[in-house]
């Protein structure tokens, strides 16, 4: 279950404020996305073991005749509908406006889990002004500096008790999710209708025709996974309509939702950064990734052209570059088999575990012969390495310094892992622990 986070409340409260202090604070941060309309933020932040996406939505006002404003007011509401949980940020500064009881009338109804967040609390005296918001009716409010993050670890422990957790152990066997992602009009419906052979999806030449994810069974020529097709994500530019903005949001809990992420790119177009967005977007949340190459039938050829772009493609994708590469059209159906046969291979990669001793059998030789770089003078040793439990290839190593293991050292590690044990498609991470 997606842990999707929304902050809301009228302008001026500090919301941005407390989104770059929650993603900026936390050591689990993933990435920042950039958003799909003006003022809107996505975040992976984790917390005491559980992850979550959280959203950064425009101030709401009412009232208002200016256009942009009404789409704020909107897509607000959306957040509210799609969030699992809301953070009501307000000003203790001003105190309980009509504006915030306003949005208070929008909480009640969604009947989702609120926590309010009384920020500008940026010394002791101020303390006491929180209580004021008791009079909502909706709980302890949470006093807090976004600018200092006072506070914000009590408001992030009251967060935690109410997100899934993410940090299980390997769950029993479950039919795979692919997410079928990308920008629109990229083909996306049409894959998921020539792998069904038949129309189960409306493909129009109009970008963004699909507007929620749609779940397909699929169980033919010995596969059997759950299709997801999505929304196209647009640049932040183009998405002006708050059916969009809704659709983006569903397509970002279907890719939390789903083990491996399909992102279909037009071949006869540039990868452009949306589709690095995506592509980060999906290796943050540590989904195993398939690039699928679409419309490869519409492209002019050449003795090379199809190393040429794989290896040009490859440099953008860096540095994670360990992700299969599948060049197909949708429309006369080349290759369309190949790319659930890579979905195979990469969930079984992503549920693969190595057993310990020859995981350092293999692995701390290699450290042997290539040790971490020295620190002020001091030897870093590794000791012993295991895999860690867990639903996605995570892989501590017992040290006397972690703290000195640079980013240099951890990607030729993981470049090493990648080399002996088949992880392709599949995001690895790294965890240095001090061994006493």
């Amino acid at each position: 279950m997606p842990n999707l986070v929304a902050i809301v409340g009228r302008p001026n409260v500090g919301k941005s404020t407390l989104f770059n202090r929650l993603t900026e604070s936390r050591k689990a941060i993933v990435d920042e996305v950039s958003g799909v309309t003006r003022d809107r933020h996505y975040g992976k932040a984790d917390w005491n073991g559980k992850e979550y996406t959280i959203i950064d939505t425009g101030g709401y006002i009412s009232g208002s005749e200016d256009e942009f404003e009404g789409e704020i007011r909107k897509q607000v509401k959306i957040a509210i509908k799609e969030a699992d949980i809301l953070l009501f940020v307000v000003d203790v500064t001003e105190g309980i406006t009509a504006l915030d009881e306003e949005v208070v009338r929008i909480l009640r109804k969604a009947k989702k889990k609120v926590l309010i967040v009384a920020n500008k609390v940026d010394n002791n005296e101020r303390i006491a002004l929180a209580a004021e918001f008791y009079k909502f009716g909706m709980g302890e409010p949470f006093p807090i500096s976004s600018v200092s993050g006072a506070g914000t670890g009590e408001l992030l422990d009251a967060l935690a008790e109410h997100l899934e957790k993410t940090d299980d152990v390997v769950e029993e066997i479950h039919i795979p999710k692919l997410a079928i992602v990308g920008r629109p009009n990229v083909g996306k419906s049409s894959f998921v209708n020539a792998l069904l052979d038949e129309e189960r999806n409306m493909v129009t030449p109009i970008a963004g025709t699909t507007r929620d994810a749609l779940h397909s069974p699929y169980n033919r020529f010995g596969h059997e996974f759950i299709l997801i097709d999505t929304a196209g994500l647009r640049k932040k530019a183009k998405v002006n309509e708050d059916i969009e903005f809704y659709s983006v949001m569903r397509t970002i809990k279907a890719l939390e939702e789903c083990d491996i992420c399909l992102l279909l790119i037009d071949a006869t177009q540039s990868f452009d950064s949306q589709d690095k967005n995506i592509f980060h977007l999906a290796e943050k949340n540590r989904k195993g990734v398939i690039v699928l190459v679409n419309k490869w039938d519409l492209v002019e050829k050449e003795t090379q052209t199809m190393k040429e772009y794989e290896e040009k493609l490859r440099e953008k994708l860096a540095p994670f570059r360990d992700v299969p590469i599948i060049f197909m059209s949708a429309l006369t159906k080349q290759r369309v088999l190949k790319a659930l046969e890579a979905a195979n291979e990469v969930y079984e990669n992503k549920m693969r575990r190595i057993p310990t001793r020859k995981l350092n059998d293999i692995m701390l030789p290699i450290i042997e012969l290539s040790p971490p770089p020295n620190s002020k003078g001091k030897a870093v040793v590794i000791k012993f390495i295991s895999q860690l439990p867990t639903k996605n290839p995570n892989f501590a190593f017992w040290c006397n310094l972690p703290q000195y293991i640079g980013e240099s050292y951890k990607r030729f590690i993981e470049n090493k892992l990648r080399e002996h044990f088949n992880f392709k498609g599949v995001p690895i991470e790294l965890i240095f622990k001090a061994k006493n």
